[in-house]
């Protein structure tokens, strides 16, 4: 697998900040040329460095409340490969991880509020084949919000 550089780095530091930058801001920032942006993005998008770009929406101002993590347990671990799928038909599960701990899987979700949750939780989550139970996390504020450093080597 091919490595990132220093300028790699300097890249994603630029356009982790404003995924909007014109290339040719990049590259002046950069003193490289604007192929060269264009040809080392491609480059990590390819290598999965780069995952996605876009604009990042207030779930507030769509109405959604409540944002909630949920701890839920399996009957079996392996049967996350069959409620991740039932999991990607409720629009308001967001993530969802696999994880180690108490529960097998830990997933967030935006409600509007409480009946909404409780809507989710009784009549969706909770009847989907596998779960055995689960567990409600209220996020009362989001204090920090952040992608992983890109550190220079």
């Amino acid at each position: 697998m091919e490595k990132i550089d220093n300028l790699d780095r300097q890249i994603l530091e630029i356009i982790m900040r404003n995924a909007r930058i014109p290339s040719k801001d990049v590259a002046a920032e950069c003193g490289v040329s604007r192929a060269a942006i264009h040809q080392r993005i491609q480059r990590m998008i390819d290598m999965h460095v780069i995952t996605g770009s876009g604009y990042h929406v207030n779930p507030k101002s769509l109405g959604f409340r409540t944002c909630t993590y949920i701890g839920v347990k399996l009957e079996k671990g392996s049967m996350y490969r069959d409620v991740v799928p039932e999991l990607e038909k409720i629009p308001e599960v967001v993530e969802c991880h696999f994880t180690t701990g108490p529960y097998t899987m830990l997933c967030k979700l935006y409600a509007r509020d409480n009946e909404h949750l409780m809507e989710l939780l009784n009549d969706k989550i909770q009847n989907i084949n596998g779960v055995v139970s689960t567990e409600t996390l209220i996020s009362l504020e989001q204090s920090m919000n952040r992608e992983i450093p890109v550190m220079k080597k």
